[in-house]
């Protein structure tokens, strides 16, 4: 198996330790980054970081324990209004249209068209912080997800927290799962037939992708459509499983399977084409994945970077987005990325108010 490389564990006084919050996990003494995911299957205890845009980081800890509360000062975020959008409610609607136009033409069944929300980060106000890691107690207070995930690694200019609901690719030894959500409704009674089309779509390609690394027959559909609650919303979820094949490991895996089906599209190849015209902007670590690996014991578990904050150039991102089908409607598509980012806003726009200030 190919040796990580091993990168210089350098700290200044001005640099924050780091650490990745996964699985339920602390992890701090970082003492490998790289690249090569086949070094998911060497051994020690990984943080793994798949961006859509970019190049993989695998973080290999020393120390690993329960996770704990945030000891740390509580997040101040960018003020409410301060938030700007690559793609505009005019430009993004046109994108469905466009989008419609390609499902018409029989060239793709579904895209996932995405925006990215950017807002300037200064100086936090006194006993407050801006580091990534507070942005992600606030967000397991604001918005408890169950593939949650915070991943601060200033070596390889890293800060990311997640408030994924949704599996992207978990391993049990040969076993390999995935969880696709693709639906979204304010009410479980409220999910419309394009909700459940966009979800048999992405099943069907997320049955494909795993076919490509499991063995024949072992790739099934366990459940369809099932409704799940989370903080403000409601989703439709499926699950897909199958069996490596010997011989195979990670790289093989999200070799296969990445980017995400739920968030690129179907055919996957010609919807990501599409995104690649549509949106101006990067999704950088967004529609990636986040998530761990335990090496020795053949675990682990990624999500799909959606719900997810990053911090670059001084500035905090976030990305919203959904499925467009021949049945999508320009407003309603943009309403949807409204109610998806309306709730995680809330908690990173958190601002101190004036009591909490004056007793700083």
């Amino acid at each position: 198996m190919p040796r990580p490389e091993r990168l210089l564990n350098r700290h200044t006084a001005n640099r924050p330790e780091p650490l990745a919050v996964v699985g339920g996990r602390l992890c701090t003494g970082l003492r490998d980054l790289t690249p090569d995911l086949a070094a998911l299957d060497s051994e020690g205890f990984w943080a793994v970081v798949l961006p859509y845009d970019g190049e993989p980081v695998c973080a290999r800890f020393d120390h690993v324990r329960p996770a704990v509360p945030w000891p740390g000062l509580p997040w101040s975020g960018p003020e409410p209004d301060a938030w700007s959008s690559s793609l505009g409610r005019d430009e993004f609607t046109d994108g469905v249209r466009i989008i419609r136009e390609h499902i018409a033409a029989g060239e793709v069944y579904q895209v996932n068209l995405t925006r990215v929300l950017t807002a300037p980060l200064g100086p936090p106000p006194p006993g407050h912080s801006n580091d990534i890691a507070a942005l992600g107690a606030a967000l397991a207070a604001g918005n408890p997800a169950p593939f949650s995930a915070v991943v601060r690694v200033p070596e390889a200019g890293l800060a990311v927290a997640s408030a994924s609901p949704e599996r992207f690719l978990s391993r049990r030894g040969d076993l390999v799962s995935s969880s696709p959500i693709k639906g979204t409704a304010d009410h479980p009674d409220a999910f419309l037939a394009k909700d459940r089309a966009e979800n048999v779509m992405i099943v069907d390609l997320v049955r494909n992708d795993l076919g490509r690394v499991c063995d024949w027959g072992t790739v099934t559909v366990p459940s369809l459509l099932a409704t799940e609650e989370h903080p403000g919303l409601f989703h439709l979820v499926s699950t897909v499983d199958g069996r490596l094949r010997p011989g195979l490991g990670w790289a093989d895996a999200i070799d296969a399977t990445f980017p995400p089906g739920s968030v690129t599209g179907a055919p996957k190849i010609a919807a990501t084409e599409i995104i690649g015209a549509l949106e101006p902007a990067s999704r950088n670590v967004y529609c990636g994945a986040v998530g761990w690996v335990d090496a020795d014991r053949r675990l682990g578990d990624l999500n799909v970077a959606i719900r997810t904050f990053w911090i670059a150039d001084d500035h905090l991102h976030f990305g919203t987005g959904g499925g467009i089908t021949w049945d999508s409607t320009p407003d309603g598509e943009w309403a949807e990325t409204e109610l998806k980012a309306r709730r995680l806003l809330r908690v990173a726009s958190r601002r101190p108010d004036p009591v909490e200030q004056v007793g700083a």
